[in-house]
């Protein structure tokens, strides 16, 4: 129904996509240009320091993009027509749908954690997700994110060990005469 018809399943499945493997925001998402892709790469935004920052893009996530019909010649996911509002309240509605038919609880914003939480599980640092997430703050991402990742705990965990006292084992204890 409506301006995508058919094509719904094509762009919802492109969505989901994009928000799981860039940590959009569901309106950043929706509103998304065309032209912040260059290379398999989406243009994030500008770092304070001047630096753009630009988030890889898996091929399957590049390739979803790319097999979009166009409606707008401009963005991924809106027309461009009427307010943003409206086409994020748009996708919520199709996520709502499409999370009932899957029998999944959530919301969009999910892909979103998700992205960040796999960063840190994968090593990442609190400095670099919270750049890739355009958090102001590393605060915000440490108040949101760190408290879900395991691999966190069992650092901190390894290196308060190395404080240790070495205990000597009793083949290297001296034995009197």
């Amino acid at each position: 129904k409506g301006v995508y018809a058919s094509e719904n399943r094509t762009r919802m499945k492109a969505l989901t996509l994009l928000l799981r493997y860039s940590g959009l925001r569901i309106r950043d998402a929706v509103t998304c240009e065309r032209a912040r892709m260059v290379d398999g790469k989406l243009f994030l935004y500008q770092a304070k320091t001047g630096t753009p920052v630009y988030c890889p893009l898996p091929p399957t996530v590049v390739e979803a993009l790319q097999a979009l019909k166009s409606v707008n010649e401009k963005y991924f996911f809106w027309t461009g027509n009427g307010n943003p509002k409206s086409a994020v309240a748009d996708a919520q509605r199709s996520f709502r749908k499409l999370f009932k038919l899957a029998a999944v609880v959530g919301h969009p914003h999910m892909f979103r954690d998700t992205f960040a939480v796999e960063l840190l599980r994968r090593g990442v640092s609190l400095e670099t997700t919270s750049m890739l997430l355009g958090h102001a703050s590393i605060r915000v991402t440490e108040k949101h994110y760190k408290p879900w990742v395991k691999t966190l705990q069992d650092k901190l965990e390894v290196e308060a060990m190395k404080g240790w006292p070495t205990v000597p084992t009793p083949s290297s204890k001296t034995r009197p005469s």
